[in-house]
């Protein structure tokens, strides 16, 4: 079965306000929920906002990463609960 957009929801999503990498929270389907790590957003020189691959982490991302795995954690669990 091919991979259908309109079957992929949104759950929750972090953003670190240094380096600008998103982290969410994903269902496909009526699947468990996922972690994706990336893209990274950025602002141009116009002032408009991007999206880039989140690529290699700097030791600011990993830092940041390990603050907010808990509340991850936490969201994770309750939505997994929740369809249980």
């Amino acid at each position: 079965m091919p991979y259908d957009p309109n079957k992929d929801e949104f759950l929750q999503a972090w953003e670190n306000d240094e380096t600008g990498l998103i982290v969410g929270l994903y269902r496909y389907e009526k699947g468990e929920p996922k972690l994706q790590i990336g893209p990274r957003s950025y602002t141009r020189r116009d002032g408009t906002k991007g999206n880039t691959k989140a690529g290699r982490l700097t030791i600011a991302d990993v830092l940041w990463l390990e603050e907010i795995l808990g509340e991850v954690t936490e969201k994770m669990n309750e939505l997994y609960l929740k369809e249980s």
